[in-house]
């Protein structure tokens, strides 16, 4: 089956969608119809000018220029971790976040790429900019769902924590509670996403897969690649970065900074 092409056109066709997204919000009173207005320019304008890249990229296969996009790629999305997750006493995130993307998921991209999916050689844009980005992208939203979590807790339980640190307990066993819950944030989308995948909905690379005349069970057999590896990331992304930004949550006489 042959793919079918998607004219300019076509894409604007789908404006229509955000029209009826922005009158529901005017009739409502949300007041979101800047953002949604942003929001979808922003859509437009980013990812057309990424594929414009990425097919100079594909045609190019230099190594050290697609590691440069991978990088970048971390960097953005560390910065969006930052924006998202609003801490007291502006404790530190985006340097935590930035090098557990780079210490994790760079090797994790590879490791997919070249043992599982075994792509030569592996850094292969077609594969390795895609899985990268899927990695990435769901680990940013589980990392800032963890930190905001812990942030929250936190503040709320600031009394708790004194009182425990007041008794002799170390920063570690004070917030431990509060720790656990906030990776559990963090992880339940993926957990739930395991759970429902086939069921409820199929997911965005089976989908595209599918559209682009792949086989279905070929579709399949890469989405549950990318499911496993979206659990690993998540999880990992998780404790990571909100087990180092705890440290600098306390001071070293292990007394709360808030």
């Amino acid at each position: 089956m042959s793919t079918i092409e998607i004219s300019y056109y076509q894409l604007l066709m789908c404006l229509g969608f955000v029209l009826i997204v922005s009158i529901l919000s005017i009739s409502m009173k949300l007041k979101l119809e800047k953002e949604i207005l942003i929001g979808s320019i922003r859509t437009f304008g980013q990812l057309l000018l990424v594929g414009y890249i990425l097919s100079h990229i594909f045609d190019i296969e230099n190594v050290y220029l697609i590691i440069l996009v991978l990088v970048w790629m971390v960097f953005w999305a560390s910065h969006a971790v930052k924006s998202r997750v609003k801490s007291k006493k502006l404790i530190p995130i985006f340097l935590p976040t930035i090098c557990t993307m780079l210490i994790c998921y760079l090797p994790l991209a590879f490791i997919v790429t070249y043992f599982i999916i075994g792509v030569r050689p592996w850094y292969l844009p077609q594969y390795l900019i895609p899985i990268t980005g899927m990695i990435i992208g769901n680990s940013m939203n589980a990392i800032s769902i963890s930190l905001d979590r812990f942030f929250n807790e936190l503040i709320n339980k600031k009394d708790e924590i004194e009182q425990a640190l007041s008794f002799g307990a170390t920063y570690q066993e004070a917030s431990q509670t509060i720790f656990k819950n906030a990776i559990t944030s963090g992880m339940i989308p993926s957990i739930n996403s395991l759970m429902t995948v086939g069921l409820v909905s199929l997911p965005g690379m089976m989908t595209g897969q599918i559209l682009g005349g792949q086989a279905p069970l070929s579709a399949v057999k890469y989405q549950i690649i990318v499911m496993l590896m979206i659990l690993v990331s998540t999880s990992v992304g998780s404790i990571m970065t909100t087990y180092w930004v705890r440290k600098y949550c306390f001071n070293k006489d292990c007394q709360l900074v808030f």
